[in-house]
């Protein structure tokens, strides 16, 4: 039986954390402090790091519009982006920067409201769709430092219309607007992964059917203690692709872990943040592995995050692709439904990648 999120449970109120933060207290509740293992350790933001150690920057209109000398270095940096890091920025993605400050701003505007507003639109019960705590299935579980906002966009059938705020004006038809443009983004992306595996450009595209999309803002207010909380604990996303956009002027947040180390992700301007998720994994056998990543906070100031999740269809089934097998790669994950999986990421912890053990062959080791 999957665990009951604690929304369902009798256990009293979940605190407010961007009202808790409103008083700027000196302590931090119980709740939110982490066992020490978990903590932060201390990354500078502002640090200067090699160049080893930035994400790539892959630019999408070399790839889309290049002369076949530009498209093909770009495929290669993607593939080695793929391979090597599961996370990279693209720049040129061909999004107009008024739509990405249009989103930015009526998000803000969304988590400004009073909060009696915004409780207007809870997460139910067993769900990721609403505003509130998500990923919360005890009353001992650490809690994250954020607030978040969650709603399913594509197909029409997993919207839950009463989850979309009417306040402010023009929230509905701005993310609509977004969630389009994104989407045209994710199957570019996904054109080129395919081709950097050396597979058919459309692979994925039609693979995939009627693609699930869905949406979620985070808001991290500032922490007295930032040393001893996480805005988002460590996890691996269960999509195909994610795409974040950070707010401008947000201090640095996201973490990646490469090579066991935690490494902050400076955000490249007007880029988008896009890493690879457990369905691409499992399709490339491991090949292009999704990574382990979090968020942490800032002792004075807040951060925003837009992130989209792309995935296959519900209906689909996944399995490591034949062309990706072979004796010198054997097959490391079960074929199962997509919307399965979906099922078991949504009522399990957010805990590293212990979610994809669901699709591993459990008498091979994969990382």
């Amino acid at each position: 039986m999957a665990p009951v999120p604690i929304s369902s449970l009798k256990v009293g109120h979940l605190d407010d954390i961007q009202e808790l933060s409103k008083n700027q207290p000196t302590t931090v509740p119980d709740r939110y402090i982490r066992d020490e293992s978990e903590r932060p350790t201390h990354v500078s933001a502002t640090s200067p790091q090699s160049s080893s150690m930035q994400i790539p920057v892959i630019d999408l209109s070399k790839l889309v519009e290049g002369n076949e000398d530009q498209s093909q270095t770009e495929l290669s940096k993607l593939a080695s982006a793929c391979e090597e890091w599961g996370f990279f920025q693209v720049v040129n993605h061909g999004i107009h920067l008024e739509l990405l400050e249009s989103i930015e701003k009526i998000t803000m505007e969304f988590f400004n409201l009073p909060l009696e507003e915004k409780q207007k639109y809870p997460m139910p019960p067993g769900t990721i769709q609403g505003y509130g705590h998500a990923f919360v299935f005890s009353e001992d579980q650490k809690l994250d430092w954020c607030n978040m906002l969650a709603l399913g966009v594509e197909p029409y059938y997993i919207r839950n219309p009463k989850l979309w705020p009417t306040e402010p004006v023009g929230f509905s038809e701005t993310l609509e607007t977004y969630s389009t443009n994104i989407r045209k983004v994710c199957q570019n992306l996904l054109g080129f992964i395919a081709m950097s595996l050396g597979l058919k450009q459309d692979m994925f595209n039609e693979m995939f059917g009627v693609a699930v999309q869905a949406v979620r803002m985070n808001y991290y207010p500032p922490c007295s203690r930032p040393d001893l909380v996480l805005g988002l604990s460590p996890h691996s996303d269960g999509s195909a692709l994610t795409v974040l956009q950070q707010g401008k002027g947000s201090p640095v947040g996201l973490q990646i872990l490469k090579d066991n180390t935690w490494v902050p992700v400076q955000p490249v301007p007007n880029a988008l943040v896009i890493n690879i998720g457990d369905t691409i994994e499992v399709l490339t056998n491991g090949k292009y592995k999704s990574v382990e990543h979090r968020a942490v906070t800032h002792k004075e100031k807040d951060r925003l995050s837009i992130v989209t999740f792309y995935a296959p269809s519900y209906e689909i089934e996944l399995f490591p692709l034949p062309e990706l097998v072979d004796e010198n790669s054997p097959i490391l994950y079960r074929r199962y439904n997509h919307g399965e999986y979906s099922r078991h990421y949504v009522t399990n912890k957010l805990q590293g990648k212990k979610t994809l053990d669901f699709a591993k062959i459990q008498n091979n080791v994969s990382s």
